[in-house]
């Protein structure tokens, strides 16, 4: 792991966004092979991310971003954050009112939804850049703690590849289609989190601003989507999964950090 250590910030971001991409479009690929997932499987995949991701918000972006402001940290986090899930918000608004398709609510459906994960992507792009590149300038952000940030969206995005894929099938589109859809959702991770990286790396005075944006933009998409959609499918395996990706993740960045 060495070498990736030694890597640049944008390049260990672009890396790191390349892996979440990869489970997206993996997520995307069963739609080859299978006709839907369970309802149990799919609710501990998503409370495991919202568990690993709640958790990030915490250990990768607060509290690094709160040890950097000497003065007014309060005032820095709560106005960086506060944008973070207003810009997720005024997201889900703009998209719910989207007037696709307005014969066939099935195909605005997934019209919205393709809309709404790709858009969700992009701040969780520029979380992990965000992340990357603070470690990489050598700020109070600890490798592990960047790294599971990264695993956790990946983990996310295997669901959210089939959640895009999956309907667009069910509506009669292609398994090739619905599959290069599916996973074209994840790809703007990519590109945001190589703007994030370089964007801390340039601009230093920027990067609690960015963390704590960030984690409210996460947060957002946590509460929005995550929980809602995990705990639908079932209460007591949503629960523990949550429980399990928080535990999981405060583990090791105790352990590791």
């Amino acid at each position: 792991m060495q070498w990736f250590y030694n890597l640049s910030g944008w390049q260990q971001a672009l890396l790191a966004t390349t892996f979440t991409w990869a489970l997206t479009a993996l997520g995307a690929l069963l739609v080859f092979v299978c006709k839907n997932v369970g309802k149990g499987a799919f609710a501990l995949m998503m409370s495991s991310a919202a568990g690993i991701m709640l958790a990030s918000t915490f250990f990768s972006l607060l509290m690094p971003a709160m040890e950097m402001v000497e003065e007014y940290s309060y005032l820095v986090l709560t106005c960086g954050f506060v944008l973070g899930g207003i810009m997720i918000i005024v997201t889900d608004v703009v998209t719910g009112k989207l007037n696709l398709f307005a014969g066939n609510a099935k195909k605005r459906s997934c019209a919205v939804m393709c809309i709404a994960v790709t858009m969700h992507n992009i701040p969780e792009g520029m979380a992990i850049g965000v992340a990357f590149g603070a470690l990489a300038s050598g700020n109070n952000v600890e490798a592990v703690a960047a790294i599971m940030l990264a695993v956790g969206i990946g983990i996310q995005n295997f669901p959210e590849g089939m959640c895009v894929a999956f309907p667009l099938r069910a509506n009669g589109m292609g398994r090739a289609k619905s599959f290069i859809i599916g996973q074209l959702s994840g790809a703007v991770e990519i590109v945001a989190g190589v703007i994030g990286a370089l964007a801390v790396t340039f601009i230093s005075g920027i990067l609690p601003w960015a963390l704590s944006f960030s984690a409210g933009a996460m947060l957002a998409v946590v509460c929005s989507e995550l929980i809602p959609e995990s705990f639908a499918s079932g209460k007591i395996k949503a629960t523990a999964g949550v429980i399990f990706g928080f535990a999981l993740m405060m583990i090791l960045d105790i352990a590791f950090g």
